[in-house]
């Protein structure tokens, strides 16, 4: 059985099947055209084998953190994968570096950015993941979009304590 993804390719149905997990991505670009960035992501994705984009948040606007430089364009994006944490995770890094994602500091301006925040309910510790992601309940900008589309991972109470009156929503 297949289904047609929003690109009109073809697809397995993998990560629909009963094996499939529910994993939630947060999205982040400050460089260039960064909600054409995120659209393009967000396709990339839906176009990886084992991985299916159910649904995304509003795009946000925010003001970078402990950092200078341009405002971010943020959003949360849901998956049903059937991929292993770790293979999501190096998926995502594969559609970073294909929008010329580098690394060169903490806090750095970026092409793109994309977080494995949730992986089901899967708690995961390892020297290259760590799930739930680790400052997400400190981050307005992965709260609010992630309450938009799942509001029961998100605790009222984290989300009052990660206020940001730069983060807004775009039209």
């Amino acid at each position: 059985m297949t289904d047609a993804a929003p690109t009109g390719r073809a697809r397995s149905s993998a990560a629909t099947g009963p094996q499939a997990a529910t994993a939630h991505v947060g999205l982040g670009a400050n460089l260039g055209d960064a909600a054409q960035t995120l659209r393009l992501a967000l396709a990339a994705m839906d176009q990886t084998p084992g991985m299916r984009v159910v649904r995304v948040s509003r795009f946000y606007r925010s003001a970078p953190m402990d950092a200078a430089g341009p405002d971010y364009v943020n959003a949360v994006a849901e998956l049903s994968t059937d991929l292993a944490p770790q293979a999501l995770l190096e998926a995502l890094q594969a559609i970073e570096n294909a929008h010329g994602r580098v690394r060169p500091y903490r806090n750095a301006p970026r092409t793109l950015d994309l977080d494995l925040l949730l992986y089901g309910d899967l708690r995961i510790a390892t020297p290259t993941l760590t799930v739930p992601h680790p400052r997400m309940h400190q981050r307005a900008f992965v709260l609010h979009p992630l309450a938009e589309i799942a509001p029961h991972r998100v605790s009222p109470t984290d989300l009052h304590a990660a206020h940001d009156p730069s983060l807004k929503p775009l039209s």
